[in-house]
């Protein structure tokens, strides 16, 4: 297996420390050196949140990725991604959920939401996938499980397989909402 460098960006409260817990533990689980480190600003506030994920056979000596490192961008809103493009290696992979969350100067009219975004990703990066994962969270009952139908999507661009993700799922989530995260990790498999 190469070494594998995955950037999970998002807004505070999208569940983006929870999908790279996931990944971590999966990577654990394999015998792999796995190192996470997340960055975020007001993340209670709405703010942006960004998690690096580095795997590898061999020792991660730092767990932050390069601009220009990742081979995998997951985006669970689009600003972020646009936010973050310039991380994606080339031919790297773009995960982009296609929901769009109004960061405050949008919010008050000192700034504008920019325009086509995923066109632009589209035009800028070889291999994008564009997915509505909040239309399919909330198809599976909470709009919190945009992280699991993300993590399905990007899951067919990984080395482990289905049931390590499916177990993951179920010692990391909270009981209760077990069965509904992997509902949507299957939906966003198979988007």
């Amino acid at each position: 297996m190469k070494d594998i460098n995955i950037l999970i960006v998002g807004v505070g409260g999208q569940g983006t420390l929870l999908a790279s817990v996931i990944l971590g533990k999966i990577a654990l689980e394999e015998g792999l050196d796995v190192k996470l480190a997340e960055v975020h600003g007001m993340s209670q506030r709405g703010g942006s949140v960004v998690t690096h994920v580095r795997i590898s056979e061999n020792e991660v000596h730092s767990p932050l990725i390069e601009e220009g490192g990742a081979d995998i961008i997951v985006a669970f809103e689009e600003l972020e991604a646009y936010r973050w493009i310039s991380y994606l290696k080339k031919g790297g992979a773009f995960f982009v959920n296609t929901q769009q969350i109004m960061p405050m100067p949008v919010t008050i009219g000192a700034a504008e939401y920019p325009a086509e975004i995923v066109e632009f990703l589209k035009a800028n990066a070889s291999d994008v996938t564009a997915i509505d994962a909040l239309e399919i969270a909330e198809e599976c009952g909470s709009a919190k499980a945009v992280n699991t139908v993300l993590l399905g999507a990007m899951a067919q661009k990984l080395p482990f397989d289905k049931e390590t993700w499916i177990r993951q799922i179920e010692t990391t989530v909270k009981p209760k909402f077990v069965e509904l995260n992997k509902i949507a990790f299957e939906k966003g498999y198979n988007a």
